[in-house]
């Protein structure tokens, strides 16, 4: 009798116990509950990433309409002495995703396999096997029930199933200028948040900007308190270097503090910081501390420490609240009210190495919660951009998808989808833009408004461009 048939047998055997003799089953010389025969049927294994930034990974999805307690549960790969325990207290609620990291247990190889037990070790609960390492992941489609399949890496939230919608043309002009003067801000310009005539720009060198108009298409550095240069920006302590790549504002604007998201601190450039950092900047100071830190970094998948935080926007509740949008750590329709102090709204922000879009309740006391996990589709996501006059969200990345951008909206499952791929103008270079901003409504003339784009790598002198999209 082959392994597989043994456990299908077993399985019936289990049911069958379960019928007629009550709560407790016995198969040879294992006791097992029905909750846990229950559980052997709604867990399942969903995504196994071999390779990249967080290889060594396995996901678990819970199909079922119960929590599941998988404490002591079992992941093993093809070698029966490879064993990864996964830690007391740990749960699955329904719909629910969690992902490990089991390098320190055991490697993931070209031709492998995924095997989940029960706490004892002996009892299968589900498996996957693959000949070829993942590209970059390997995941079921639909989650839980569906088969394996190469995708995106989304570990900790649904499976880039593709979303069905194809990539049309660029909806505005294709003709691109630039908007800057050459030289003036160099490399590693990213973030790009438009407020009004005023563009705040991080620089991943640890700079904030603050520009000004430059005639009526450019933009260039305010040469008014401090900002010449850009202004250096710090870790609340006054110590380390941002290597900010995101930046935001409330709905309160800059005079409510400016958002950096940062990958890690660039005086030790070998360890991840996966922060989101609030800065006051009504000073005169070239060098500005936080006021405030959210340091995400034990909440998310481990990255490389280069392929961190991205991309960072700020969506107001009342507009989350209006469409429906579920909130994953409750499982219900978000409510602000049973969040501490906070800021009156959700910042998201863009992981690079996992091309993931996270949701978070960033409160006031320095605590957080995060509330949606949102595949992007992408290869990567460098930067994220709120248009509030569409309720739409941005989703761009650089070279590394010759310049794709994607806009998500909210839809009636109260989460994040995407709505339309659109190509980069075609009078545009695959450049590295890691930047995005798109101009409020009364930008608007004959149907059109400016979007800009920066550059971090500077091409041809240039690290901010001019575009239009429809209105």
């Amino acid at each position: 009798m082959t392994a597989s048939r043994v456990r299908r047998w077993r399985h019936r055997l289990r049911v069958l116990l379960v019928a007629v003799a009550g709560p407790t089953l016995v198969v040879g010389a294992l006791t097992v509950s029905p909750a846990h025969a229950a559980a052997a049927d709604d867990i399942r294994i969903n995504e196994v990433v071999t390779t990249g930034s967080v290889n060594d990974s396995v996901e678990l999805y819970n199909k079922g309409t119960a929590t599941i307690d998988i404490s002591g549960w079992i992941l093993k790969d093809d070698n029966n002495s490879s064993k990864y325990a996964i830690a007391s207290g740990t749960t699955l609620a329904p719909g629910g995703f969690v992902a490990f990291d089991v390098h320190n247990a055991f490697g993931l190889g070209s031709s492998d396999e995924a095997r989940l037990y029960l706490a004892d070790g002996t009892t299968l609960v589900d498996s996957f096997s693959w000949t070829q390492h993942s590209d970059p992941s390997w995941s079921r489609c639909p989650d839980g029930t569906g088969a394996f399949g190469s995708a995106a890496v989304t570990l900790g939230a649904a499976n880039g199933c593709g979303s069905g919608i194809s990539a049309t043309a660029w909806p505005g002009s294709s003709s691109v200028t630039t908007a800057d003067t050459k030289n003036a801000f160099g490399s590693d310009m990213s973030g790009l948040h438009q407020e009004g005539s005023v563009m705040w720009a991080a620089q991943n060198s640890g700079k904030l900007w603050r520009l000004v108009p430059n005639g009526t298409t450019a933009w260039k550095a305010d040469t008014s308190n401090g900002w010449t240069s850009g202004k250096t920006l710090r870790f609340p302590s006054g110590s380390g270097t941002p290597d900010d790549e995101g930046v935001t504002l409330t709905g309160a604007g800059s005079a409510g503090g400016v958002y950096v998201s940062s990958e890690r601190n660039a005086d030790s450039s070998g360890t991840s910081r996966l922060s989101v950092l609030k800065y006051d900047v009504s000073g005169t100071s070239t060098t500005v501390n936080a006021s405030a830190e959210w340091n995400l970094t034990s909440d998310l998948p481990a990255v490389g420490s280069n392929l961190g935080l991205e991309g960072i926007t700020w969506v107001p509740d009342a507009t989350l609240t209006a469409a429906g949008f579920k909130d994953e750590s409750t499982g219900a329709a978000y409510a602000p009210s049973t969040y501490a102090s906070h800021t009156g709204g959700v910042f998201f922000v863009g992981v690079e190495g996992t091309a993931m879009i996270y949701g978070y309740v960033l409160k006031d006391d320095g605590t957080f919660t995060r509330v949606a996990s949102i595949s992007s589709g992408m290869a990567g996501v460098m930067e994220l951009q709120w248009e509030p006059q569409a309720s739409r969200l941005w989703v761009v990345c650089d070279d590394t998808c010759s310049g794709q951008h994607r806009t998500m909206q909210i839809n009636s499952s109260g989460a994040f989808a995407t709505a339309a791929i659109y190509n980069r103008p075609t009078g545009m270079d695959n450049f590295n833009n890691e930047g995005f901003s798109v101009s409020g409504s009364d930008a608007c003339n004959s149907g059109t408004k400016p979007v800009y784009w920066s550059d971090d790598s500077n091409d041809n002198s240039h690290a901010l461009r001019r575009g239009t999209i429809t209105c």
